[in-house]
């Protein structure tokens, strides 16, 4: 990937990330939203703007993107609490 100037707005990164936090999962509201397909959809979009304002892989933007239209299609489903699953 060759170095290119930046066309975003200078505040762009920092509130897409910001927007990131506070949409993302958290070990503390995990079970209570794990199967909310549009609050796991967000996750996924704003962690895909995330990445394109950072100048990401377009094919890791692209599968973020695409497994958020699956979780609005509820085509996915929550594969359960890692800490409950045995080795």
């Amino acid at each position: 990937m060759t170095a290119k100037t930046s066309t975003w707005p200078v505040n762009s990164r920092r509130l897409a990330k910001e927007l990131h936090a506070e949409l993302s999962l958290s070990e503390q509201n995990w079970h209570q939203l794990k199967g909310n397909s549009e609050r796991r959809a967000a996750e996924l979009i704003s962690g895909a703007l995330t990445q394109l304002l950072e100048g990401g892989k377009h094919s890791d933007i692209e599968a973020m993107t695409c497994q958020a239209i699956k979780w609005l299609k509820k085509e996915l489903k929550d594969p359960g609490c890692p800490k409950h699953h045995s080795s």
